[in-house]
């Protein structure tokens, strides 16, 4: 877990600086101690306070850069498909969409630390250097997973031109259109996940209106077929398997 924590760190750190361009760091003076020739300033390391600035945009980073956001749509759609308000609670599924999230992106992340990391960690490269290393592994999987209409409407925002190569995209613009990417792609799997519950729900609703029973609600009595019927064909490990195949594991 310490490992996985120090490459999100990393990779956090590339949505900070991305775009920045800073020659080298220097100390920030914090606190003067006294006054005159005799005072005594104490400075703290540019690079630290960057990286313990990155720690507040560690989930921010986990929304928006990773799988997270897919899966944990999916799992709420799936949910909602079922019939069920609060089961299983959000804590579960967020519980699952974070392990997931950490296995489909270990590559990803293995890649960084080894490429980017360890380097860093034993005075090989420096930060700005590392940053550059460690982006390109997440770039790669953000490129590969956003749609072209998205990526072009986020271009257009920006107002860039249209022929500018995927690879020279800023990640200021990537990041959204990757998001959005995400977004759209969750809502298409829910939608086929819907539809078998939904034809349960009308089947059920069907036959109670031809028995004249139209003040009962159908959602009670389709509640346990639904159930049972997800239960009898493996759910959980079909929509798992199905979420891993659409970014091309499993």
């Amino acid at each position: 877990m310490k490992r996985i924590y120090l490459v999100a760190l990393m990779v956090t750190s590339v949505f900070l600086l991305a775009a920045s361009s800073a020659p080298a760091l220097a100390d920030i003076p914090l606190i003067t101690s006294g006054s005159g020739d005799d005072a005594q300033q104490y400075s703290l390391k540019l690079e630290l306070l960057i990286l313990l600035t990155a720690l507040s945009f560690l989930p921010a980073f986990v929304l928006m850069t990773t799988c997270f956001a897919r899966i944990i749509i999916v799992l709420a759609i799936l949910r909602q498909a079922l019939g069920l308000q609060q089961s299983p609670p959000n804590q579960i599924l967020l519980g699952i969409a974070i392990a997931l999230t950490l296995l489909i992106m270990r590559p990803v992340w293995t890649q960084v630390y080894d490429e980017a990391f360890v380097p860093y960690q034993n005075g090989e490269i420096s930060l700005i250097e590392g940053i550059e290393i460690a982006e390109s592994p997440v770039r790669e999987f953000m490129v590969k997973h956003t749609h072209r209409r998205a990526l072009e409407q986020m271009a257009q925002i920006a107002d860039l031109d249209p022929a500018t190569d995927i690879e020279e995209i800023p990640f200021t613009v990537l990041l959204p259109a990757f998001a959005l990417s995400e977004i759209t792609t969750a809502f298409q799997i829910g939608f086929i996940i819907f539809i078998p519950f939904l034809i349960i729900d009308m089947i059920v609703a069907s036959v109670l209106m031809s028995m004249g029973m139209m003040m009962l609600s159908p959602l009670i009595i389709s509640l346990p077929f639904k159930l049972i019927i997800f239960v009898l064909v493996d759910g959980w490990t079909l929509i798992v398997g199905s979420i891993t195949a659409s970014f091309g594991g499993g």
